[in-house]
């Protein structure tokens, strides 16, 4: 298939997604959101295994930051560093934000898991665009997307502010790229040699999620730790297959 006519199915599900947000009522934060299965106190910390769990995010963004600084991602693209370099302080953010968040988890506290959150998701979708796609295509998206992220997240805290919470854009920033990564993935080929990590980070990603919505019922079963503080293990494990992928891929 061209790619011209490649990009146009992927411009399509972008204009339907937009379509399709613009068009319903706006979506404000549910509060029982903050609601989490396990709120165990722990050496005097609140929700003591929401806010450890999140340290693999903070220990894998150290890692992605010196391997990038090194010069040693030999596993990306020479051209594409800067957006591996974002991911992984977005990762590292992302640790310290989240932890934040559950240890008084409130809509206040939510921004700073959700804006370090976004500027890692918009650095890999430029990166996967760059391998994939287009290095220059990649350059020109960078800085919107990650303009286009964190003002997602603006505009919904703004939202909840004035009282009338609207997450529709945030929604849109987050799960669009989960939708056309695997379509990118499935519609061109790969500068580099090996496709298994991104599925792989995909596939951690997808579990990370049924996780999340099965906090209770996981915790039920496992006991120790709750489907939530599992959700941060399993997305972090994601960022490591990304950090593998880095280092082995040619």
């Amino acid at each position: 298939m061209p790619i011209d006519n490649r990009l146009k199915i992927m411009l399509a599900i972008i204009v339907a997604a937009i379509i399709v947000m613009v068009s319903i009522d706006p979506i404000a934060q549910d509060p029982a959101y903050h609601n989490f299965a396990d709120q165990r106190r722990i050496f005097s910390i609140a929700n003591f295994y929401n806010v450890l769990s999140n340290l693999p995010f903070v220990i894998i963004g150290i890692m992605g930051i010196r391997l990038v600084a090194l010069h040693k991602a030999a596993g990306g693209l020479a051209e594409l560093q800067a957006m591996y370099l974002t991911f992984f302080i977005g990762v590292l953010l992302t640790g310290f934000g989240s932890a934040y968040y559950h240890y008084q988890p409130d809509n206040q506290t939510l921004v700073w898991d959700r804006l370090p959150m976004t500027i890692a998701f918009m650095a890999l979708f430029s990166a996967i665009i760059g391998e994939y796609i287009s290095t220059r295509l990649a350059w020109k998206l960078f800085v919107p997307l990650l303009i286009l992220g964190i003002a997602s997240v603006v505009y919904w805290h703004l939202t909840e502010l004035n009282g009338h919470g609207d997450l529709r854009a945030y929604a849109l920033v987050q799960f669009l790229p989960v939708l056309l990564i695997p379509l990118i993935l499935w519609l061109f080929d790969s500068k580099l040699n090996n496709d298994k990590y991104i599925w792989g980070l995909i596939g951690a990603y997808a579990i990370s999620k049924l996780m999340e919505l099965f906090d209770a019922q996981l915790y039920s079963i496992v006991g120790l730790l709750s489907g939530h503080s599992l959700k941060h293990l399993a997305a972090a494990f994601g960022t490591l297959i990304f950090y593998w992928a880095l280092q082995k891929r040619h």
